[in-house]
């Protein structure tokens, strides 16, 4: 899945920034390293040492957000008969991370990269993050090649994963491949990205998972006025998801076989969550009709209408309760991942997510069938209680800065009256969603499940980011 963040288009100012510097605050969250792990990742990103096996001949290419220097991934796709051979390699972290030395111990405590509308607060020091384990153009790196050979339907027929030596040829955005695509420029293993990618999607389809591209939302301030602006996922994202989202299947998959690893699941949504969407989706103007699969409802969506866009975030909703299932021996029962529609692992963004690290690094021994380090798995089962929190605090920075930035475009709308439509009821109140702005907020009155009323903005507070509204 694909999972978007605020972002601004200009640094914010005023009361807007303040809340975003008390949010880090309260969940104690610093870009900065203590001393003795910025020294390790300094002495580690000067000292590694390089796997034998050499890919080098491989022409390998990143795709990734326009600006980025945290590269996890790279790609080469290629024709083999009547289907494809795709080659992914993600960056070896592991080589620069003594197993319990200061960048793992902070790493642990860290658990993952976490994003803010104003930045962000990586999970390794940069001198790792972007530059010596990022796989940055034109450099010799040390990677975890998957090798996949795929049907003519783009269905894994052999997979396996080993350590080697790579250089990427190109940094490529997504904007300037969706453009090569586009007018036809694009070279065979780019087309190919599209022509696999499609294929992967329709399986997807078929085992009835559903991938959420959920749109970039980007606060524009102008005059002191703001605005949320929903901006649709380019096809290449989502297509370049396919191959992170196979990736983490055949993780999956490997692990199970070897009876050790740590999986990540999702159960499938429950009656009242599903209910509370619909009504959401009726308030947005889109319904999502009964006997409609949810995954096939999301696809069907104008990704080019702003309200359905904001149809796609609030389908977040769906796709809650994840966690972490660690196991070493009998596979867990409640293995499964309902949005993918199969066993999944993270396993392609080890600069970026703790776990992934010992995915990969299980892997890696289980493909070449050699015992996994022991010090993975005595670190398997501490794992899930990491990420969990790390999620939390990634989850609650994530709706903090999205109440502070709803709060921003309605402080001057105090006194207004709004449509809306009640999403869920309580005592004395509930929760509705209002179409224009597509903002979902508390709203106090006598409210029935459903109904389509006229509310009246109460107060929004930047500072607390809250927004209520009268019924």
């Amino acid at each position: 899945m694909v999972v978007s963040h605020v972002r601004l288009t200009s640094a914010p100012t005023g009361e807007l920034a303040a809340a975003f510097l008390a949010l880090r605050e309260q969940l104690q969250l610093s870009e900065t390293f203590p001393p003795a792990v910025e020294a390790e990742a300094a002495l580690a990103a000067a000292n590694v040492t390089m796997p034998p096996l050499d890919s080098t001949d491989i022409p390998f290419i990143t795709i990734d957000p326009e600006g980025s220097t945290d590269l996890d991934q790279a790609l080469h796709l290629e024709r083999n008969g009547d289907g494809y051979r795709a080659f992914y390699a993600i960056a070896d972290v592991p080589a620069f991370v003594t197993p319990n030395g200061a960048v793992d111990t902070e790493a642990r405590h860290r658990g993952q990269t976490v994003y803010a509308p104003d930045g962000r607060i990586p999970l390794h020091p940069t001198v790792l993050s972007e530059h010596a384990a990022s796989l940055l153009p034109n450099q010799l790196r040390s990677a975890f090649v998957w090798t996949f050979e795929l049907d003519a339907a783009a269905s894994v027929k052999k997979v396996t994963v080993a350590r080697a030596k790579i250089t990427s040829r190109r940094q490529c955005s997504y904007v300037e491949v969706q453009a090569e695509l586009d007018a036809g420029t694009a070279s065979e293993a780019v087309q190919l990205l599209r022509e696999i990618g499609e294929k992967r999607i329709a399986l997807e389809k078929a085992r009835g998972g559903a991938s959420l591209n959920r749109p970039d939302q980007e606060v524009e301030e102008h005059d002191g006025q703001f605005t949320l602006v929903r901006r649709r996922s380019l096809p290449t994202e989502g297509w370049n998801a396919q191959l992170s989202l196979m990736t983490g299947m055949a993780a999956a998959d490997l692990m199970l076989s070897g009876g050790v690893g740590i999986l990540r699941s999702m159960p499938a949504p429950d009656d009242e969550t599903i209910l509370k969407f619909r009504r959401q989706t009726v308030a947005l103007g889109s319904p999502w009709m009964p006997g409609i699969d949810y995954g096939e409802y999301l696809r069907s969506l104008d990704l080019d209408d702003p309200r359905q866009l904001a149809i796609v975030q609030a389908a977040g909703s769906l796709f809650r309760g994840a966690g972490y299932r660690a196991f070493d021996g009998a596979a867990p029962t409640d293995a499964g991942q309902a949005a993918v529609g199969a066993p999944y692992a993270h396993a392609t963004a080890p600069l970026r997510r703790l776990v992934d690290r010992f995915v990969l690094l299980t892997c890696e021994a289980l493909s070449a069938k050699t015992e996994v380090p022991a010090w993975v798995r005595e670190a398997l089962p501490t794992l899930p209680a990491i990420m969990a929190k790390s999620d939390t605090i990634a989850s609650r920075l994530d709706r903090g800065s999205i109440d502070a930035v709803e709060a921003a475009i309605l402080k001057d709308r105090v006194g207004d009256v709004f449509e809306a439509t009640v999403v869920s009821v309580r005592k004395g109140g509930g929760v509705v969603q209002v179409a224009d702005p597509a903002v979902t907020a508390e709203c106090t009155g006598e409210l029935q499940a459903g109904a389509v009323l006229q509310v009246t903005l109460a107060s929004a507070d930047i500072a607390t980011g809250t927004v209520l509204f009268r019924g």
